[in-house]
């Protein structure tokens, strides 16, 4: 007989309808699977016949032929255990259920239990705008699959539970849907309340979140860089709901997304200077993988001691920080991701760190300078909107017991900066992600104003990016200013960002 049972494939961040058509035939014992399988769907054979023989059920001793159509998809993963091991039962009457309409996802133990998949986020998501409304998937995959509405989700912790719910002996109940609770889920370890001094790098840093502006720290070791970077994550703004599963889709494709079923808390990616450009943009010898650049969307990439890492995975990031997507071509096909991410990083000033320092001597010949500040190469350093030192601090400073501003108090006033630009915007979209466009409308410059920005742009000598960003920043401070115009104070202090500009 044959049969046909539906999955759903994963190709980046977006399913493709699958079809597992089964048919059994008299014939020497045989299993064909076909449909350009990959070498994970291919063992499948062994997976669902160990289960089917473990959970009480008959394999069938006939020639068997699996096809996974439609046939010039490629398929990947363990995800199709589940509907393969369904059509079997079915084509050999052992259920005689109506599978129509219900989407099977998940991989099978050689007990017959259910493990979980990733990417099941993304997958419901495509079959419930494709029209499927019902769905069994593994216990495991239960709370990422319960934020989404509309649609009927079974959980199932083994192929028995499945079979038997199925057939009506032993319904599963709905997974109920959750609500997303906006709001900050415990403390963040880092806290602005202990970053003695630096009170140049915080408004810097307050500026950049509350804009989404990209920010560079440039100082001598030891001086809080990291530290100061680190704290970002507590004085940025709750993500809405939508950004959240934009977020979980994902890592959930990545295979790292926690018990909780969504990611609630903005992203603060910190890779090690050995990054490859692959691990930095996504990609992979078997199914591309998501990368740093996207696991950070909608929150942080922080790059310490910038110019350590190589220079192919640093010039990398110059189209996603224009784009805020990223498409990983391969011999495969071409995946395009999401990378809308706020660009963190920190560097020496030469290579002993104490270049330009108020208190420490530079041992550095000039060669060795112009060397290390090379590695950052010019058209990056333009695409950061804020570039500003970080000093030594003093001991009395230091040994002060009173604390500073905590993080809290400074995420309010972030929290009103972007409400602004969300009025403005009627959209989630932040100054830095301004066009041209949305420039020549909101960003309107009185005489005096053109008068500061035309000196910088001569003396400093920047580029037509760079002009774009300083507004783009002073209406930041503008906005946290609570000015509706760029007055020339906000563009005196927008242009003092740039001074390193012409570094490398």
């Amino acid at each position: 007989m044959l049969s046909k049972v539906m999955s759903f494939a994963l190709s980046g961040l977006e399913g493709v309808p699958v079809t597992a058509e089964t048919d059994i035939n008299n014939g020497l014992p045989s299993y064909e699977l076909v449909g350009l399988p990959d070498a994970a769907v291919k063992e499948s054979r062994e997976r669902v016949r160990s289960a089917l023989k473990n959970s009480g059920r008959k394999f069938p001793l006939s020639k068997i032929t699996v096809n996974l159509a439609p046939a010039d998809i490629k398929k990947e993963g363990s995800a199709f255990d589940l509907a393969i091991a369904v059509g079997i039962l079915k084509a050999t009457e052992q259920l005689k259920a109506d599978c129509g309409g219900v989407v099977f996802l998940g991989e099978l133990a050689l007990d017959g239990a259910l493990r979980a998949v990733s990417g099941i986020l993304p997958l419901l998501i495509s079959a419930k705008a494709a029209g499927y409304k019902k769905f069994v998937i593994p216990a495991e995959n239960a709370a990422e699959a319960s934020y989404i509405e509309g649609i009927e989700v079974y959980a199932a912790n083994n192929l028995t539970q499945a079979i038997d719910h199925l057939s009506g002996l032993n319904p599963l109940p709905a997974v109920p849907v959750r609500a997303y609770e906006r709001g900050t889920k415990g403390e963040y370890k880092f806290d602005m309340a202990y970053v003695k001094g630096q009170a140049t790098a915080k408004r810097a840093l307050e500026v950049a979140v509350s804009g989404g502006h990209n920010i560079l720290l440039i100082g001598p070791p030891g001086t809080g860089k990291t530290m100061l970077a680190r704290c970002i994550p507590g004085i940025m703004p709750d993500m809405t709901f939508e950004e959240a599963l934009e977020v979980t889709k994902i890592h959930s494709v990545a295979g790292i997304l926690g018990s909780g079923g969504i990611v609630d808390v903005r992203p603060f990616r910190s890779p090690h200077h050995t990054a490859t450009t692959v691990s930095m943009c996504g990609g992979g010898t078997r199914a591309v993988k998501p990368g740093e650049i996207s696991l950070a969307h909608h929150g942080v990439l922080f790059l310490d001691e910038m110019p350590e890492y190589h220079r192919s995975t640093l010039e990398a990031l110059r189209q996603p920080l224009e784009d805020g997507v990223i498409t990983v071509t391969r011999s495969g096909g071409a995946v395009t991701f999401p990378a809308n991410f706020m660009l963190c990083a920190s560097m020496n000033p030469c290579p002993c760190g104490n270049y330009g320092s108020a208190d420490r001597v530079c041992t550095c010949t000039p060669a060795a300078i112009r060397k290390y500040r090379s590695r950052v190469s010019g058209p990056l350093l333009d695409r950061i909107d804020i570039q500003v030192e970080v000093d030594s601090v003093k001991y009395d400073d230091l040994a002060a017991a009173a604390l500073e501003e905590s993080s809290a108090a400074v995420k309010r006033r972030v929290e009103r900066a972007r409400e602004i630009q969300r009025e403005r915007f009627n959209s989630p979209m932040t100054n830095s992600d301004m066009g041209e466009k949305e420039l020549k409308a909101c960003c309107a410059l009185d005489k005096e104003c053109e008068d500061i920005l035309r000196m910088s742009f001569e003396s400093l000598k920047l580029s037509a990016r760079a002009r774009s960003r300083i507004i783009k920043v002073a209406r930041t401070i503008a906005d946290m200013a609570g000015s509706a115009n760029i007055r020339p104070e906000h563009i005196l202090e927008a242009v003092s960002y740039r001074k390193y500009d012409n570094m490398a």
